[in-house]
């Protein structure tokens, strides 16, 4: 994992925050929907979120590919022009 990746998870896991239960612990490798419980309007409220803070429009097919944490991180660093 690259460092911007690292910076984006951290994003993620305070725009998660809100709809956590305490206590949760998330990784690269945790599940959005499966381990987190999220449906999915929590799911797109978050994302609406990221979208915001990383000024990034992501697209609903790119959406469907996301299953983790990390997937969502890397989706974020390369429509940011990252790698």
């Amino acid at each position: 994992m690259n460092s911007d990746n690292g910076a984006i998870i951290e994003e993620i896991i305070r725009a998660l925050g809100p709809s956590l239960t305490p206590g949760v612990v998330i990784t690269p490798e945790t599940n959005i929907t499966r381990d987190l419980g999220l449906d999915s309007l929590a799911v797109m409220n978050f994302v609406m979120v990221l979208e915001d803070k990383f000024d990034v429009s992501i697209p609903l097919d790119k959406i469907a590919e996301v299953e983790t944490v990390g997937d969502l991180a890397r989706t974020i660093n390369e429509l940011r022009g990252g790698n």
